[in-house]
């Protein structure tokens, strides 16, 4: 028999128009005050607004804290979660793509607990109780709306996640009108993280399940099925739903069976140099993916199958490096840069980023697929570079 314990959300809406119940949801969860978390680029597009305007239909006031940065620093976090707290928040809302998600996530639980960032760092080491939260994504990416995972960056620059169920949000609201208009490269490189996000679940050595195997594929199917026609038409509600659907199942998927060696190569590129978390993954899943064929050859065809149903292969091998070639393809057609170079990366930083990797993230090598040592590392991270 299989045993698992698989955690989620318990109230899920997706519909077109949805960030007009926000204030329906925050009132069954006892709401009064709102502290809404956000990025100043949604500021500018009036979401926090938006939002504001729809707690106001049920007489709840709302703040608005608008200073995320990506990869949030733990100096961000630190800052939210005083103004929460000088606000008087009984309810917190994050509104945006995973770092304000993520954001509103420590701030909910922060407000009721004495201890630090690194105290909560971990696997369930967070005490105290949170407050009611609410997560609206307005990207189809993190799937940061449905996981008991936070993300953050160390005062010394190194990337720690905060793994609790006291973080599960208890309502994920999405909403697709959220998402049109977006840029081709804004929209190119969440869809891309959350399709690592179901490879990597369906492939995990450690903790994949059949309930996140269900989830991985239907996600797939959905982010590869709709991801040209989002990139190509930014008004397109339908494409934008099921994509933001994709990447809500997919962050189900991998938070109750892992990220792997993907996630463990891109977090130095967003520590170090401030590469977007969807961007970093899709640089170098090609490479870990293409390494991990010899170990996961098997599954990576059976994905091949769901992603690539007209194409018939004589071996899975074959399967898997044509699953590989379509991801790669995807992210060569999304406009977004391809090679680390350019984003500021040097042959010097290999070294330490190899180092990192092989010595302080081996928790996501041991779920990857196959183990990799510090040079098969640093050949990975030259081949994009």
């Amino acid at each position: 028999m299989t045993e698992l314990t698989f955690m989620t959300p318990p109230r899920i809406i997706c519909a077109p128009g949805a960030l007009a119940r926000l204030g329906d949801c925050a009132a069954s969860l006892g709401g009064r005050r709102a502290f809404v978390v956000t990025d100043p680029g949604l500021t500018r597009l009036g979401y926090d607004a938006r939002a504001l305007a729809a707690l106001e239909t049920r007489g709840i006031s709302g703040a608005v804290f608008d200073r995320v940065e990506a990869d949030p620093p733990y100096a961000v976090v630190r800052e939210a979660v005083a103004a929460a707290r000088a606000s008087g928040a009984d309810l917190v809302i994050g509104l945006g793509g995973g770092s304000s998600m993520d954001t509103a996530k420590v701030v909910a639980l922060a407000l009721n607990s004495d201890q630090t960032l690194d105290e909560m760092v971990g696997t369930e080491q967070a005490t105290g109780t949170r407050l009611p939260l609410i997560c609206v994504p307005t990207t189809a990416g993190t799937g940061s709306e449905v996981t008991f995972v936070s993300v953050l960056t160390t005062d010394e620059g190194l990337k720690k996640a905060i793994y609790s169920s006291k973080i599960l949000p208890d309502v994920a609201l999405l909403d697709a009108e959220l998402t049109l208009g977006m840029p081709p490269h804004v929209t190119a490189a969440p869809a891309l993280d959350a399709m690592v996000h179901a490879v990597e679940a369906y492939t995990s050595r450690t903790r994949k399940n059949p309930i996140s195997d269900a989830l991985a594929i239907k996600a797939l199917q959905l982010l590869t099925a709709n991801f040209d026609t989002v990139l190509t038409d930014g008004h397109n509600v339908q494409a934008r739903s099921d994509m933001l659907l994709g990447a809500m199942m997919a962050g189900m998927a991998v938070v109750n069976a892992s990220v792997g060696a993907v996630h463990a190569l891109s977090y130095p590129l967003g520590a170090r140099f401030h590469v977007p978390h969807g961007h970093s993954n899709a640089l170098v899943m090609g490479p870990v993916f293409r390494f991990n064929i010899p170990a996961a050859k098997t599954l990576y065809a059976e994905l091949a199958a769901i992603t690539l149903p007209e194409r018939q292969f004589n071996a899975d091998e074959d399967a898997a490096n044509a699953f590989v070639d379509t991801l790669e393809a995807m992210l060569a057609r999304s406009g977004l840069q391809t090679r680390m170079g350019p984003l500021g990366v040097s042959e010097a930083d290999i070294d330490p980023m190899a180092r990192e990797v092989t010595e302080k993230i081996t928790r996501l090598i041991a779920t990857n697929p196959r183990d990799m040592t510090y040079d098969e590392v640093v050949a990975m991270y030259r081949s994009v570079l």
